[in-house]
């Protein structure tokens, strides 16, 4: 079994930047890809952002290519999404999601990812 908490989430301007971090504990994270997906009011869950077993490569969804950066620290079980030049459409619930070196095939999916966090509140006001 694997937790993973989501931290970093808060009330922010439309311009401004949040750094969100997710920890892993139960297995070390570098047996997992990492993602980041968010879910807003009354919309699907959306991919966000997932990043490789070894932090070497990054995918992006197109709504936050350019702005937000996957990374991730495997000494301390954790990773990060930097989030720069927020907007309101970037308000949303973002949750943490591992999964097994076959989730990179369908990354995109939420159904591909095996374990997620409860999600940390972001809301960007315009």
């Amino acid at each position: 079994q694997v937790l993973l908490v989501e931290s970093g989430g808060g009330l922010v301007q439309a311009g401004d930047s949040l750094r969100l971090s997710c920890i892993t504990s139960g297995r070390t994270s570098s047996a997992y890809v990492m993602g980041w997906f968010r879910q807003a009011p009354g919309k699907e869950r959306e991919f966000v952002a997932a990043i490789s077993l070894n932090g070497t490569t990054t995918y992006y969804g197109d709504s936050v290519k350019g702005r937000f950066t996957i990374s991730r620290d495997n000494s301390k079980n954790a990773v990060y999404l930097q989030m720069d030049n927020l907007n309101p459409e970037d308000t949303a619930a973002y949750s943490c999601a591992a999964g097994p070196p076959t989730t990179w095939v369908s990354k995109r999916s939420q159904n591909a990812w095996k374990y997620w966090g409860q999600g940390t509140q972001v809301t960007v006001s315009s």
